[in-house]
């Protein structure tokens, strides 16, 4: 809750080709087709969303900036974490649950200045897609769901350029030829400059608040069959107050892959990759002083083999990585402590894609998961009251553990007609990175551990069964979708604990299952000037832990049961485009205090059950205009837009306080942001 309502006060401060197979990238040049009703229709795999970039990042976006993570949380299923945070979180899941991959290399933190922008540069990337819980054997590591973006390709014939000027940040990309013909290059860059403007005050001179990302990708044609691919990314934020307050963390990942073609439209990927992330605070706040940092850091090998075997198709391949994660690292006054641990991550899979018959397309695929905590550092028990039993010293690299999951994968896509299908799937999938929080949303303080000889993987079983209906012209589309999702080892605080009580994180948690269910009904208009779509989404998420809310179900902190999205874009002409999107979010569960006692002239608050009240529901409808013209080589564009047209004050925090004299006790909601306008300016040659 301090984290939490710190972010708060400084922000406040500071302004009162179908993917059922692997995705694959043409030789010659990434080629990229819309995801059509008739796309969505015939596509075997329930639960994904297959989008390209330029259809998200076109509608509103908050301070003008076009983030593809914000525009994911439009899709129906899909919810976010708060107005403030460019996190996600799907069918019941947490953004922590999710794993994000960018050209294969998985992402851990995507947000910067604490969520409110997203940490990908929508001018680097070309499309994305979501599997909802339901995916194909060829990815793991996620309870919940996977985001696979694909990173854009230079233009190899022509030098190209762009620039982006807005109220907070600017951006410029650079693309064109190495060799022409033959190897391409791209940069991206953004910059904020909102600490231009603190040195301009005498009151926050002395602060920092500021973020960058970097992209770059190169591709070389080696010749008809061979293909080499760089990518590499990284993103840095920082925000700090006079001597209080020191918050950073940054982004690293590259991956350099070799594709090569067989003949039949066979082909082999081999990819080795690095990811890290890094979080570095200190706070020196109202008797508090603290340094805390921590570190998700991987390195690995994956290769994909994809045989197109006639009408089937066979997907099969494995990866490897090693994985060092520093749970904390902290400076208490003198108290110095640490807790870092090592990891093998090891996988398999197959996965066949067939037409049995006209009307029947089956996906079937087994995923075969060996994770094992390596020695080097220290193991323990766990009492039953949350203190250490026994300590075990592993030789260094010496294997503690092995879980080992098999995860069974199937969808079956069966078309009543040529504009009717109904859609079935089942999916295992298991996690071995874990993160512990205090409140519903991600920030730099959260903590991560590893599966370990206590803490088992978490392993999610989803079922999920929808009709999908279009117009014969394509016109419209709409689907019904149903799921349940039960997981085993679901982890959450003890009660009474914060990531700062211990350092052995396995102190802090507790583990139990969890379970989420619901519908998704989502309505869309595909043809003509206006377009867009309705989403609803009715929703439970619940856990069950021995020792917490009395070994009773209680709401997740992320459970929410209502929410609609309505996103409308119309075209007026050559020039000007407008769109607009209304967003409601019933109320989030939250936990309260049900009284509180004095000791030693101090209020305390006690709790006897968690997350049983709930937050205001939040509302609010974004509109943008955009004008474009186009010069010779250069196309000219001024985006308009006003973030919560009609001054929504919409919850972010809810905080208890003592009343005059410690008599009763009142909650206090914090809002983020009123009426927001922004506008940008933006040039491509």
């Amino acid at each position: 809750m301090f984290v939490s309502t710190l972010l708060l006060s400084t922000l406040l401060s500071l302004s009162t080709v179908p993917t059922d197979t692997l995705r694959q990238e043409q030789l010659d040049e990434v080629v990229v087709k819309s995801n059509s009703a008739r796309q969505r229709l015939n596509q075997i795999q329930t639960g994904a969303e297959q989008v390209q970039i330029k259809d998200l990042t076109a509608s509103p976006q908050l301070f003008g900036e076009q983030d593809i993570m914000r525009s994911m949380q439009l899709l129906t299923g899909v919810k976010s974490e708060s107005d403030a945070s460019s996190s996600f979180q799907v069918r019941g899941g947490t953004s922590a649950q999710n794993q994000i991959l960018v050209d294969i290399a998985p992402v851990y933190n995507v947000g910067h200045l604490a969520g409110l922008f997203s940490a990908f540069n929508s001018d680097a990337l070309v499309s994305a897609t979501l599997y909802k819980g339901l995916l194909p054997a060829q990815y793991g590591g996620a309870s919940s769901a996977v985001l696979d973006i694909i990173g854009r390709t230079g233009n190899k014939s022509e030098l190209h350029g762009g620039a982006s000027i807005g109220l907070l940040a600017a951006k410029g990309t650079l693309e064109g030829p190495i060799v022409k013909d033959k190897a391409s290059f791209l940069v991206t860059a953004r910059r904020s400059y909102m600490d231009m403007f603190l040195k301009l005050s005498p009151d926050f001179r002395h602060n920092t608040l500021y973020f960058y990302d970097i992209n770059a990708k190169a591709d070389w044609t080696i010749n008809q069959n061979n293909q080499l691919f760089l990518s590499f990314f990284t993103g840095k934020d920082r925000t700090a107050i006079d001597e209080m307050v020191d918050i950073r963390w940054n982004n690293l990942s590259a991956s350099l892959k070799w594709l090569h073609h067989f003949s039949g439209n066979s082909y082999a990927q081999s990819t080795a990759y690095y990811s890290g992330y890094q979080t570095d605070n200190g706070i020196d706040f109202m008797g508090m002083n603290i340094w805390f940092s921590g570190h998700i850091r991987q390195v690995g090998f994956r290769q994909d083999l994809h045989l197109n075997l006639g009408r089937y198709v066979m997907e099969t391949g494995f990866q490897t990585a090693l994985l060092n994660v520093k749970s904390a690292e902290w400076k208490q006054v003198t108290l110095h402590e640490k807790e870092q641990r090592r990891a093998w991550d090891n996988a398999a899979w197959v996965n066949v894609v067939a037409p049995l018959t006209e009307k029947l397309d089956v996906s079937a695929g087994l995923r075969l998961s060996l994770f094992s905590p390596l020695g080097g550092s220290l193991y323990y028990d766990i009492e039953q009251d949350g203190t250490i039993g026994w300590y075990y010293n592993y030789g260094k690299n010496q294997i503690v553990k092995t879980h080992t999951t098999l995860e069974p994968r199937l969808s079956i896509n069966y078309h009543l007609s040529p504009v009717t299908s109904i859609k079935v799937g089942y999916t295992r999938t298991s996690q071995n990175v874990h993160a512990l929080r205090n409140q519903s949303t991600s920030t730099p303080f959260d903590r991560y551990t590893m599966s370990s000889n206590i803490v088992e993987p978490e392993v999610a079983d989803q079922i999920s069964g929808g009709v999908f209906v279009m117009t014969p012209n394509q016109d419209y589309d709409f689907s019904v979708e149903a799921y349940y999702r039960q997981i085993n080892n679901v982890l959450d605080y003890r009660d009474g604990k914060s990531f700062a009580s211990e350092i052995e994180i396995e102190r802090l948690l507790l583990a139990g299952k969890g379970k989420g269910y619901g519908l998704e009904f989502s309505a869309r208009k595909n043809n003509g000037k206006l377009t867009g779509w309705i989403g609803y989404t009715l929703s439970w998420s619940k856990t069950k832990i021995d020792g917490i809310n009395n070994g009773k179900w209680y709401d997740a902190n992320n459970d929410r049961r209502h929410d609609i999205n309505i996103v409308a874009m119309y075209r007026l002409n050559k020039r000007w485009t407008f769109n607009a999107s209304w967003v409601y979010n019933s109320g989030q569960a939250f936990t309260a205090p049900s009284g509180k006692y004095m000791i030693e002239d101090n209020w305390i608050y006690y709790y006897t059950e968690r997350n049983g009240y709930r937050a205001p529901a939040s509302h609010h409808l974004d509109v943008s205009a955009v004008w474009s013209k186009q010069y010779r080589k250069r196309t000219h564009q001024l985006v308009l837009g006003i973030y919560n047209l009609y001054n929504r004050y919409n919850p972010f925090l809810i905080n208890f306080e003592d009343g005059e004299y410690g008599a009763g006790t009142k909650a206090t909601q914090y809002s983020l942001f009123g009426i927001v306008p922004s506008v940008s300016f933006n040039i491509k040659f």
